[in-house]
């Protein structure tokens, strides 16, 4: 698969967590007062950030694989 691709749709599904989680850590921070919400958005963005350095991490590994592979076989 294509490494921009991969970049392309990690950076969409983590921006998505991110935001979803800013706006039930501040609703359940400024709106609703629950701290149920507060600690659910804090995780949800969490895992949003890990996810997206989990897929540079990805997309990191396999351009240097392709490039030793290259080398290798020339």
């Amino acid at each position: 698969m294509n490494p921009s691709k991969i970049l392309r749709a990690v950076s969409f599904i983590s921006g998505i967590l991110i935001t979803i989680g800013l706006l039930l850590f501040i609703y359940g921070l400024f709106v609703n007062n629950v701290s149920a919400l507060i600690g659910i958005g804090i995780g949800i963005t969490m895992g949003g950030v890990f996810i997206f350095i989990m897929g540079i991490f990805l997309v990191a590994t396999e351009e240097v694989v392709e490039k030793h592979k290259q080398k290798t076989f020339l």
